[in-house]
């Protein structure tokens, strides 16, 4: 957990970003991660180096070596040593600037050829924009207080970050609320033996996530050796068209102690992307109400849903990058589940004849407040390629802990936790009404409603018999009331003549 100290550290830092001309928040966490990844570099292999020191032996492929390194874009040679955070945050601030713009910066882009880590390989377009001496000296004191080496906190650092980016109001829809990603995880409880993807992945967030739930759940599973290299290399996949949020999404994996994720740049829908049968699990926010050129999306996805629209392209996306067997977990707008247009009808037929669909979680319009009132759902299926579909849950989730309004603010009522526990244990819900707020639906109602997955189109509501009093009745008492009123005016009045007298 963050404490109150490391939130005023990184807010400071925020500040002298805003208050040295850097006022959009991407820039701002872009930048933040270079230096973070500087601090990082020297952090672990200062690490390193003291564990050698006690074992009397050198330190196994040093980011810094020994000696000097020759600058791609100066053809300078400059001394390692020159490199590294714990030296460089001790010269004054002049030099300091110029030689992180000159030397550290080339050196972090440049590192290892991109092998290093996922991170390094999204640098080449990387561009240094703290404008001044003064505010770059402001923080690198404010970060290097911060230990690198401890991974669960700097990974609760970065999320804050990442929380702040969002509260600036610019480029929002980068981020899911961090609560929503946790409760789509903890229903697909992911798995040591897991191949996950996120095919728009953004800041990571369900990687991240799902990482995090894989620690808490099999710690100790992941000591033994394979575990580890197929957790840190193999398991988490993700793909995104924009440079910066690859590196961001980089850093908040390795931050999470995943070191090299295979996160590529790729247009998910494009003919470019030919996975296929590859992945285990898919979580994913993808882009919504976007349209894209008919000739440049994957044939094998038209296939599925001849549309352009990229809310319906992705589910079909989905269905074609899981293995069979895989599961997948998508918020989708709610013009998805009961669209009336062939590709909105074809998709649910798909996920109904051809997969197995099991949930449809509606949550409530203000979960992407303050940057869109949109209403969505969550889409649970199974890839099967053979059908499947019994019966459908459907939930009403009428709060996420949260105010529905702009402000955000935490509330007493979540419904979080009963859904995570009604989805794990749905043979309870077979004797819940259609009034309740979550029941199961026979799949062959849904196919005689036309393959709607609405609600309401399902849920009984029950209607109350009002009786009324008759007319004159209430015209009576409406005539004691005025005679009330009338004695009561007259007291005043007289009360208030006699006052002036």
């Amino acid at each position: 957990m963050i404490t109150g100290e490391i939130k005023n550290k990184i807010d400071t830092i925020w500040d002298a970003f805003w208050t040295g001309g850097i006022t959009n928040s991407i820039t701002v966490l872009e930048q933040m991660t270079y230096l973070f990844f500087m601090k990082m570099l020297d952090d672990a292999q200062r690490k390193k180096e003291a564990a050698a020191s006690i074992m009397g032996v050198p330190v196994k492929e040093p980011v810094f070596a020994a000696g000097n390194w020759l600058n791609p874009d100066s053809g300078q040679e400059v001394p390692y040593q020159s490199l590294r955070w714990h030296v460089f945050k001790n010269t004054d601030a002049a030099a300091m600037f110029a030689n992180i713009r000159n030397n550290v910066f080339p050196f972090i882009k440049h590192l290892n050829g991109g092998k290093e880590s996922a991170y390094s390989r999204f640098m080449q377009n990387a561009i240094f924009l703290i404008p001044t001496e003064r505010t770059l000296a402001k923080i690198v004191d404010g970060i290097d207080g911060l230990d690198m080496n401890n991974r669960d906190a700097m990974g609760d650092v970065y999320e804050y970050v990442l929380g702040k980016m969002a509260a600036s109001g610019n480029n929002g829809q980068f981020r899911t609320p961090r609560h929503i990603i946790r409760m789509m995880v903890e229903l697909m409880r992911p798995t040591l033996g897991d191949v996950i993807c996120d095919p728009a992945m953004g800041s990571a967030g369900f990687i991240v996530e799902s990482a995090k739930y894989i620690h808490e759940t099999y710690g100790n599973e992941l000591l033994k050796r394979d575990h580890q290299a197929h957790f840190k290399s193999g398991m988490f996949h993700g793909f995104d068209t924009d440079q910066t949020m690859l590196r961001i999404g980089a850093m908040n994996l390795m931050l999470h102690g995943v070191d090299n994720p295979n996160i590529v740049y790729r247009d998910s829908l494009s003919t470019d992307n030919s996975d296929a049968d590859c992945y285990t699990l898919c979580l994913a926010n993808p882009p919504f109400a976007g349209t894209l050129d008919k000739e440049a999306v994957s044939k094998s996805l038209l296939s599925i849903a001849s549309t352009t629209k990229t809310e319906l392209l992705f589910v079909a996306l989905f269905v074609r990058m899981l293995q069979a067997g895989g599961r997948c977990a998508s918020i989708v707008p709610d013009g998805v589940l009961f669209g009336n247009s062939k590709a909105h009808k074809a998709l649910r037929k798909e996920l109904i004849d051809n997969q197995r669909l099991q949930a449809v979680i509606s949550m409530p319009s203000g979960v992407f407040q303050p940057y869109s009132g949109v209403s969505t759902a969550i889409l649970i299926f199974t890839k099967t390629n053979s059908g499947g579909t019994d019966r459908v849950w459907f939930y009403d989730m009428r709060a996420d802990g949260y105010s529905l309004d702009q402000k955000r603010t935490e509330v007493a009522e979540n419904d979080i936790p009963d859904v995570a526990y009604r989805f794990h244990h749905l043979e309870e819900e077979q004797t819940r009404t259609r009034k309740e707020q979550s029941f199961l639906v026979p799949v062959d109602e849904i196919r005689e409603k036309d393959y709607d997955l609405s609600m309401n189109k399902y849920k009984e509501v029950e209607r109350e018999v009002v009786i009324y009093d008759k007319p004159a009745v209430i015209f009576s008492r409406i005539e004691s009331l005025e005679q009330e009123i009338g004695a009561a005016l007259k007291e005043f009045k007289e009360k208030f003549l006699e006052d002036e007298v």
